[in-house]
């Protein structure tokens, strides 16, 4: 590898590491010697890490978006049931042993927090937490699995939950996602989320989630894995608002101009037409 400045180097490596640096520089190890290609060079792996510290702080705050509408979604779509306990309701959800297993989450969420609306519950309510206040300290993945686990059908919650998020056919007409598509979408965000919050390497990763598409949007042939693409269509499909999506994509093209004299697009698994996709 040539690096030009040893100085640049040991800061690199002591604020940064070398066990992090090297996931940036994976693909440009040759397989057969296990030797890094000729001209590899020290600069372009830390831009790589520059570009891939961006993007993650890109995709953190436009992911915090779709929880924070998402969850008030959520809230008005269970004002269905007119029931303001109602995540305590087991009737209203399908199957049971997992309707425990995330009131058990939930318990741990709301008594870990220090939130003054949870507090004045606790001393005014005898510690009943309604639906608005309880939402606002789950997590997305608790979010995202108390989703999952809701009872379809006309007039259910879900139904309310999932107008907010119609997309268009082929042919023009509204269509509501499917549960099974819906939940993918959202545990999609979730895990890129989680990634981002434990700054972990977004750039030439797999990452195991399999968000279903819109049919527009499926790629043929289909990846070897999944990755990037997969989890940004995932949310746009969530957009809180058509404005900041516009923005959000906006900053994202401008984010890999920046960086195009090292980003490969195809190291975050992206087809050659994904422009017309976004």
């Amino acid at each position: 590898m040539i690096i030009d400045s040893i100085d640049v180097a040991e800061i690199a490596l002591t604020t940064i590491g070398y066990y992090r640096l090297k996931g940036y520089s994976f693909h440009l190890i040759d397989p057969s010697t296990k030797k890094y290609i000729k001209g590899t060079n020290l600069s372009d792996v830390l831009r790589l890490y520059y570009f891939d510290s961006e993007l993650s702080g890109l995709l953190f705050r436009y992911s915090s978006q779709i929880e924070v509408a998402l969850k008030s979604r959520l809230v008005n779509a269970f004002q269905i049931t007119q029931d303001t306990l109602v995540l305590n309701n087991p009737s209203v959800f399908k199957d049971k042993k997992t309707f425990w297993k995330n009131q058990s989450t939930i318990a741990s969420e709301i008594s870990r927090s220090n939130d003054i609306f949870i507090e004045h519950n606790f001393h005014n309510h005898d510690g009943a937490i309604p639906i608005w206040a309880a939402v606002e300290v789950m997590s997305f993945g608790t979010i995202s699995k108390t989703i999952k686990n809701m009872k379809t059908g006309n007039n259910s919650a879900f139904s309310e939950l999932i107008k907010n998020y119609k997309f268009k056919s082929g042919d023009g007409h509204d269509i509501n996602p499917s549960k099974d598509m819906f939940t993918s979408w959202v545990q999609s965000v979730s895990i890129m989320r989680n990634i981002c919050a434990h700054n972990s390497r977004i750039y030439n990763r797999s990452i195991s989630t399999r968000p279903q598409l819109i049919y527009s949007d499926i790629i043929s042939p289909p990846p070897r894995y999944s990755g990037l693409y997969q989890i940004i269509l995932s949310m746009k499909y969530l957009r809180p608002t058509e404005n900041s999506w516009t923005i959000f994509i906006t900053d994202f093209k401008r984010l890999l101009n920046n960086y195009s004299d090292v980003c490969d697009i195809r190291r975050l698994n992206f087809p050659s037409d994904w422009k017309i996709h976004f």
